[in-house]
C-alpha cells in the first residue's frame, strides 16, 4: 500500500534547491546560465533508479563508465563558454546527452561526437566552440584541426591527479589551456596519456 502512495519527487523544487545552494552559492550568478539550468531537467538525462538524485552536487553514474557530472561544472563549463548564436559549437558528450542539451538554442549549430570519435580526428572544420563534457589529460592534435582559428574551448583538465575546469583558444593551430577552478570532474579515459614505462 505505501509503494502505491510513493510519487516522483518534485523535480522542479530540486533543481530551484540546485540554483539557490549549488550553484548561487559557489558564485554562478549569471542570469542566463541559471535560466537555462532550470530550465533543462537533469532527471531526464540518468536511468530511472538515479532520478532521485540527478541534482546532488556530485556526479551520477550512467552506467558503465559514464557519468552525469555535477551541475556546478556544467554551470561553471556554460558560464565561462558565453555561447551566442553565431557559434558553431562542437559536444564531446560524456554520455548522458545533457550539455548538448543545455547548449542547444544558445548556439546557432550544434555538433555532437563521442570521445572516441574525437579522438579519431577528422576532417578540416570551422567550429567556433569546443565544449568538453568531462576531464580530459590530454587534447589529440586531431581535434584542432576541425576548429577555426581563435576558436574557444572549454573542458575539464587532468593534471597530476586533480581535475579542474580550464579555458582555452586555438591560435597557431595548437590549443592552449588555462586551468581555473579545482572542481570534482568525471575522467574522460579516451584522452589518457599513454602510460610511460618507469624504473
Amino acid at each position: 500500500m505505501a509503494a502505491a502512495l510513493r510519487s516522483e519527487p518534485d523535480f522542479a523544487t530540486a533543481r530551484r534547491a540546485m540554483i539557490d545552494s549549488q550553484l548561487r552559492t559557489s558564485g554562478v550568478n549569471e542570469p542566463w546560465v541559471l535560466a537555462r539550468m532550470n530550465a533543462v531537467p537533469r532527471e531526464d538525462f540518468v536511468p530511472a533508479e538515479a532520478r532521485p538524485v540527478a541534482y546532488i552536487d556530485r556526479a551520477v553514474p550512467l552506467g558503465g563508465s559514464a557519468m552525469l557530472a555535477a551541475p556546478l561544472f556544467h554551470a561553471r563549463l556554460l558560464a565561462e563558454a558565453k555561447p551566442v548564436q553565431s557559434d558553431r559549437v562542437l559536444v564531446v558528450d560524456g554520455g548522458s546527452g545533457y550539455l548538448p542539451a543545455l547548449i542547444e538554442g544558445l548556439a546557432g549549430s550544434v555538433t555532437v561526437v563521442t570521445p572516441d570519435d574525437a579522438m579519431k580526428g577528422g576532417k578540416k572544420g570551422d567550429y567556433t566552440l569546443l565544449l568538453i563534457d568531462g576531464a580530459v589529460e590530454q587534447l589529440p592534435e586531431g581535434i584542432a584541426k576541425r576548429l577555426s582559428e581563435d576558436a574557444r574551448v572549454v573542458t575539464g583538465l587532468i593534471d597530476n591527479g586533480v581535475s579542474r575546469l580550464a579555458i582555452g583558444r586555438k591560435s597557431g593551430g595548437t590549443i592552449a589551456l588555462l586551468p581555473l577552478a579545482e572542481l570534482g570532474i568525471p575522467r574522460l579515459s579516451a584522452f589518457d596519456k599513454p602510460k610511460a614505462w618507469s624504473f
